[in-house]
């Protein structure tokens, strides 16, 4: 999993006006939830908080947000709106979570190599780009692979084939076929 750090300083300001405000500053506002705490409001300079979020876009990432209260929270990127006209971050919601507990993560699924049976005239056929692995955050994978080099017409490979880290388990069906080389 993907470990960044994120500067970031408490809101005190809330309302229309002075988010508008804070956005003509080069400003964004952002939320982390605490799961049943009070939420803490946030505010962070756009141009970092932009620049992280795109390298991040679409991967499982553990975010260190320091705050300028001298503290630290270990949060998910939970939800990033965006200006649809402008193409500027509107606002981030983040959810902050315990290093120490298993939680189910989405991780992609990357296909590499040229299947044998493709060569062959067959099709190659992929069922699915992403699994379900239950584990820590700091054991996850930023993805897994599967090389389709070896496959022939008719055969297939199962999420239970995918290798996967040591502390981490499927979430997925196992039995679930990801991709498999077919006749034409």
């Amino acid at each position: 999993m993907i470990v960044k750090e994120i500067a970031t300083s408490v809101r005190e300001s809330f309302g229309k006006g002075p988010m508008g405000r804070m956005r003509a500053e080069g400003k964004t506002p952002g939320v982390v939830y605490s799961g049943g705490k009070e939420a803490l409001a946030l505010e962070f300079e756009t141009k970092v908080l932009f620049q992280e979020l795109l390298d991040l876009q679409g991967r499982n990432a553990v975010i260190t947000l320091k705050i300028d209260n001298g503290t630290e929270k270990k949060v998910l990127v939970k939800e990033v709106q965006t200006d649809p006209l402008r193409d500027t971050l509107y606002h981030a919601d983040f959810l902050e979570i315990d290093l120490e507990k298993s939680a189910d993560f989405t991780v992609s699924i990357t296909y590499t190599g040229t299947a044998k049976g493709v060569e062959l005239g067959g099709i190659l056929q992929i069922e699915t780009s992403s699994i379900v692995l239950e584990g820590k955050p700091l054991d996850m994978p930023d993805s897994c692979t599967i090389d389709v080099s070896d496959l022939a017409i008719g055969e297939k490979v199962c999420i239970k084939d995918i290798a996967i880290p040591e502390g981490v388990a499927l979430a997925s069906d196992p039995e679930m076929v990801c991709v498999s080389v077919n006749t034409p």
